[in-house]
């Protein structure tokens, strides 16, 4: 009888345990496969960053180009994240469905790997530039935003993307208003106390 009890024991054990692992297996399984989810996103909020800036620029006479050094103020190397990535979507995934979301323009944003400003360069403008004082900046168009990732016989993952949409430098006229949040800040450390673009900065 003593021996019997213990064989029975021990095959419940076994039956407990094989149950238990396919339990695991399915379950990894489905999270997993979960390839075709959808996203919803909220909170989607867009900073302009100045990365790069050149000293204040006067032009003299007209000249048809002009190169301006820039010079690094923003030492941040800036990534993709994503936090947390869902099972089975990758973060490859999560970052094109919000590029799709966004109708991200490729050749705006740039090489998607890193954002590196702690290198300087130079701003060739290749058009003809007028008598007056002009300033040339780079910069990084910041997004971040939230997602819900959606997937049957999952449960939803909740995440947080930080990526960017556009980088990029320009030269503009400080008598003209400047076109965009990191040109008014660019202006206003840059021209002159009274010109267009610094009053409306």
């Amino acid at each position: 009888m003593y021996m019997r009890r213990r064989t029975w024991v021990a095959g419940a054990a076994l039956v407990a345990l094989a149950a238990g692992l396919t339990a695991c297996s399915d379950s990894d399984t489905r999270a997993g496969s979960c390839t075709d989810g959808t996203y919803t996103w909220s909170g989607v909020e867009r900073t302009q960053k100045v990365t790069k800036l050149a000293a204040p620029i006067t032009i003299a006479r007209t000249t048809a180009s002009y190169k301006a050094p820039l010079e690094v103020i923003d030492t941040v190397v800036y990534s993709r994240t994503v936090t947390p990535v869902p099972p089975g979507a990758g973060r490859s995934g999560v970052l094109a469905a919000l590029d799709e979301h966004l109708d991200v323009d490729e050749s705006k944003a740039g090489a998607r790997g890193v954002v590196d400003t702690r290198h300087g360069d130079s701003y060739v403008e290749g058009t003809e530039l007028h008598k007056g004082a002009y300033y040339a900046w780079s910069y990084v168009d910041l997004v971040d935003a939230d997602f819900t990732y959606t997937c049957e016989d999952v449960d939803p993952v909740k995440g947080h993307v930080r990526t960017w949409d556009e980088i990029g430098s320009d030269l503009r006229p400080c008598a003209e208003a400047a076109p965009s949040d990191s040109g008014r800040e660019a202006a206003a450390r840059r021209c002159p106390t009274g010109s267009k673009a610094a009053r409306e900065a």
